[in-house]
């Protein structure tokens, strides 16, 4: 059962995450802007209570202590908080699931949230990001590791044409006040990231992702890469 405080997450009409599909084109020039910084930076393993609901939680995050930048969308500042991922991914392309889903979050100063996603696909190639901090996934507990000093680039966006549209956090309360961009390119990954990251989580809860929600009345933008820099 949902908790009373999770209502939004059955009723709300901009949910998170959704299937891209049919999309809108933008020729917004500069539309996203990043500039980020090293910053001190922990791996945490966050307790949320999710049982017995259709979410898994965000239990392994990536935490900036210090100030690592901020990424502008619209003229809006959002700071750089923290990445985790989710496995299989939350959004899908044309009803395709990936194995895997990273989300960069950023807070603005007007309480504001935008999420920055990247999809993944099985590969013999690695994600250099995973691969440089796999012995504190693999040891994660219920302290946190420090990682020392982390820009957040190098979580390697890809350069490529991203969708944006309205939606929600995917866990509870699942807010909906978030700007959402989800580049178009599927990165790689191996099956032995995946599965480290899967290992953090109790048995139960190893999909660790929402089912897409509807749509509704939302438009989904596709903005060119040139937009992104």
């Amino acid at each position: 059962m949902l908790k009373s405080k999770w209502e939004t997450c059955s009723t709300g009409r901009e949910q998170s995450p959704i299937d891209i599909g049919t999309v809108q084109v933008s020729s917004r020039p500069r539309d996203l802007q990043r500039n980020y910084r090293p910053a001190e930076a922990v791996l945490r393993n966050r307790t949320e209570d999710v049982a017995n609901t259709n979410f898994g939680g965000d239990r392994h995050q990536v935490v900036f202590l210090g100030d690592a930048g901020n990424i502008t969308i619209n003229g809006m500042v959002y700071k750089a908080v923290n990445c985790h991922w989710h496995s299989p991914s939350e959004h899908t392309f044309n009803g395709t699931r990936y194995p895997l889903e990273i989300h960069v979050v950023h807070h603005s100063d007007e309480n504001k949230t935008a999420v920055v996603g990247i999809l993944y696909r099985y590969s013999l190639l690695p994600d250099l990001f995973i691969a440089s901090i796999l012995p504190a996934i693999l040891f994660l507990g219920r302290e946190d590791i420090p990682l020392g000093f982390i820009n957040p680039e190098t979580v390697g966006f890809p350069n490529s044409d991203y969708y944006r549209y309205n939606g929600s956090l995917t866990t509870p309360p699942c807010t909906e006040n978030v700007t959402w961009t989800v580049f178009k390119e599927v990165k790689t990954v191996t099956r032995f990231e995946v599965e480290a990251l899967r290992r953090v989580l109790p048995p139960q809860n190893r999909n660790n992702s929402r089912p897409t929600q509807p749509l509704n009345d939302r438009t989904v933008l596709l903005y060119p890469r040139r937009s992104f820099t």
